[in-house]
């Protein structure tokens, strides 16, 4: 596995950098908007939560971008951390009999 060496940007800081100050949204009009409550934007925003597929759904269509634009930037993050504990995998080896990727 080679891993990014940068922990890659979580999707709440494209919101709130990227969308949020430009357009000069709050908290509470964005989630209104966004028809979630004001916790859950935050919790996203603030990276204690993942954007799920529907919240990815919500935000392209607000933002005018594609569902999957959110949900790579959350896989690409999820997969960083994971990667960042490889003690949790290492015991894990190929099953005999399956090909190599190369």
């Amino acid at each position: 596995m080679h891993a990014a060496t940068r922990k890659p940007t979580h999707p709440g800081e494209i919101i709130k950098y990227d969308y949020m100050e430009p357009l000069g949204l709050t908290v509470t009009a964005l989630a209104a908007h966004l028809g979630i409550s004001r916790k859950h934007l935050s919790q996203v925003l603030h990276e204690k939560t993942s954007v799920t597929p529907v919240m990815a759904i919500r935000l392209s269509r607000a933002f005018n971008t594609t569902p999957d634009l959110w949900l790579n930037l959350q896989r690409k993050r999820d997969l960083w951390e994971a990667e960042q504990n490889p003690a949790a995998f290492v015991d894990v080896t190929p099953v005999p009999g399956v090909l190599e990727l190369g």
